[in-house]
């Protein structure tokens, strides 16, 4: 009788242990393929002018995704989602040639975001912005 009531426990003991190891592995999986939480993200993202030298790209987040402002040369401002339209990847800028690289699948895009070469299907998208008291605000 005892042997029979010690196997109950044990076999009870290794199925919550199995329920459990099952949980903690599905867990990451779950949290990897459902959406985040509070896609928002920041209503307006404040930049001060004097961080956008000329030629360069300032990168920062803006309503839950990657985004980027640009002082190009010349001195015009554009302010772009830094998504690459063809597969999600972010955008690198490359300083020399003044354009953005997508480092997975070899995309180029102009510095006002229109596609140069490669897979991207569309322009990247702008994003509103203005530029007052020495502050550029997205959105």
């Amino acid at each position: 009788m005892e042997n029979s009531e010690r196997r109950k426990f044990l076999g009870i003991c290794l199925g919550g242990l199995a329920a459990a190891g099952a949980a903690g592995a599905a867990w990451p999986v779950l949290r990897y393929l459902s959406p985040k939480a509070g896609t928002g993200g920041a209503a307006k993202v404040v930049i001060p002018e004097k961080e956008l030298p000329e030629g360069e790209a300032k990168f920062f987040e803006y309503a839950g995704a990657s985004a980027v402002v640009i002082r190009k040369r010349g001195g015009d401002i554009v302010a772009l989602s830094a998504v690459c339209t063809h597969l999600g990847c972010i955008v690198q800028w490359q300083k020399a040639r003044q354009e953005f690289l997508c480092p997975c699948h070899a995309g180029m895009f102009t510095a006002e975001g229109e596609v140069i070469s490669g897979p991207p299907p569309k322009a990247l998208t702008r994003l509103p912005f203005t530029v007052a008291e020495g502050a550029v605000t997205v959105g």
